[in-house]
């Protein structure tokens, strides 16, 4: 690994070659609050560099037929398969989670994307129709769009910019990514295996920096026609104004305020375990994460006080204890962040039952500047209450007693966001029912985070705009064209 005395020094990658940066941005270790990891800053010189590349690789990996892009895509995958612990070890020195969390789930997912997305270019097939009495039949053909920009975020960073890149290259398209400056080491390494995986120079290019640097150029650039972003709904509505000038195609997605509606007929067991993950895994990172909990009157004492006691079990410390639950939440800043909405949950009269201001974290001297927080839980929040209707994105979640269903339906559709809810209840009628009426892109009922990739997966209203999956992602880095022939 190039360093620069203890730091490890990152260099962008262009046209399979890594290229040394002339201004960095410092990155943290999250358990311990220091400067660990140079990263590139790059701009509009650099990202003119990576389209150069991906656009002049586009002729020759566009040609090759599927097969041939899913054969170097499943030897990438094998590669970082094989060093999955390595992978793991350094997504969760750089983001703070868990080693267990990277070792289950980021990873390994981000070797699945490359696998899936390799199997499912070779089985979408395209329309056709006949018109015999024009003598005419009809049928659509499916081309690669050309450059990608690809952003990901900071929360799975590994996991969400494979989501992306995995589609991409095998419909054909050649790519330019820009992993969030907080997290860029895994990315990094990945490049290191494009070589050996035998991805042509140019098929996948990575530039390191910040939005307004790297990302702001990316999604601005005339030969990118087409962007996909996760992460915040205000940098979603700064890529949206950029790319209006040139009409890209957009796929956007954004935060959530995900409710689990709990109904007194539910297996409580079950769901206080499960809601407990929902809301507390990876520290509440993760857009999927349940931030509102709702409750039926008759059984929310008791919900109540088994999830508080099962919050308290979820233990949080020193990422590389595999007896942990949760590591240190992404920066100084976005701990702050959380902090205050339960600062302010308070001054609103709200009742915090564990967590932030009433258990205590003993940790390490060593991390004693790290950016932990043990799972807090809420309530006594007023629907209209900020700490309700923002995305807090840690762990923090509030518990709230409902009446009726379709009183719960109103109140878990009344914030600006519609990216996941959960259900829980044995009616089979009433599951459908709710399930129907909630106003978001994907609805869990007795469970959450079961994920078949075919499906479609974004949200609705200020949670983003279109879907990604299988066919989804397929169709977004498609273009379609219909064709004629008359006989």
């Amino acid at each position: 690994m190039p360093g620069n005395g203890t730091f490890l020094v990152l260099e962008n990658y262009f046209g399979g070659k890594f290229v040394p940066c002339s201004a960095h941005i410092d990155s943290y270790d999250p358990s311990t609050g220091e400067v660990y990891c140079k990263v590139p800053n790059s701009g509009g010189e650099e990202v003119d560099a990576a389209v150069k590349a991906a656009k002049e690789a586009f002729p020759d990996w566009s040609a090759r037929s599927p097969a041939e892009r899913a054969h170097v895509m499943n030897k990438l995958a094998d590669l970082m398969e094989s060093r999955l612990e390595e992978f793991a070890q350094a997504e969760s020195k750089d983001q703070g989670k868990t080693i267990t969390f990277a070792s289950t789930v980021d990873i390994p997912r981000s070797v699945h994307n490359f696998r899936f997305f390799a199997s499912s270019v070779l089985h979408h097939t395209t329309d056709c129709s006949q018109m015999d009495h024009m003598g005419c039949l009809n049928y659509t053909i499916r081309s690669p769009v050309g450059v990608a920009g690809l952003i990901s975020p900071w929360n799975l960073p590994l996991y969400l910019l494979t989501w992306k890149i995995a589609p991409a290259i095998a419909a054909g398209n050649t790519v330019v990514a820009k992993p969030s400056e907080m997290t860029s080491v895994t990315a990094w390494m990945m490049c290191k295996l494009m070589n050996e995986a035998g991805v042509p120079p140019g098929v996948v290019n990575v530039v390191f920096g910040t939005g307004p640097g790297a990302g702001d150029a990316l999604v601005g650039h005339p030969d990118v026609p087409l962007v996909s972003f996760t992460g915040s709904t205000v940098t979603a509505r700064v890529i949206t104004e950029r790319s209006a000038p040139y009409c890209k195609r957009l796929s956007l997605e954004l935060g959530g305020k995900n409710p689990a509606i709990v109904f007194a007929d539910a297996d409580m067991e079950q769901c206080v375990s499960t809601t407990v993950r929902s809301s507390f895994s990876n520290q509440g990172e993760i857009c999927l994460c349940t931030s509102r909990i709702f409750v039926e009157r008759s059984v929310f004492p008791e919900f109540l006080e088994k999830f508080v006691a099962a919050a308290r079990k979820w233990k949080t410390g020193v990422p590389s204890d595999v007896s942990n639950n949760n590591g240190a939440l992404i920066s100084k800043e976005h701990l702050e962040k959380v902090r205050g909405f339960v600062t302010l949950a308070r001054s609103e009269g709200a009742q915090v039952h564990c967590g932030e201001g009433v258990d205590q974290l003993l940790l390490p001297e060593r991390n004693q500047s790290g950016y932990f927080m043990a799972p807090t839980v809420i309530s006594g929040v007023a629907d209209s209450s900020r700490v309700m209707q923002e995305e807090i994105f840690g762990p923090v979640t509030c518990v709230t007693p409902f009446d009726l269903e379709e009183e719960v339906i109103l109140r878990a559709n009344d914030v600006r966001f519609g990216l996941a809810a959960t259900v829980w209840s044995r009616d089979v009628g009433r599951v459908h029912r709710v399930a129907r009426r909630l106003q978001a892109g994907l609805v869990w009922t007795n469970c959450w985070l079961v994920r078949d990739l075919n499906l479609p997966f974004g949200g609705m209203k200020h949670s983003g705009v279109g879907r990604e999956g299988g066919k989804d992602s397929y169709h977004f880095f498609t273009e379609v064209k219909t064709v004629t022939i008359k006989q």
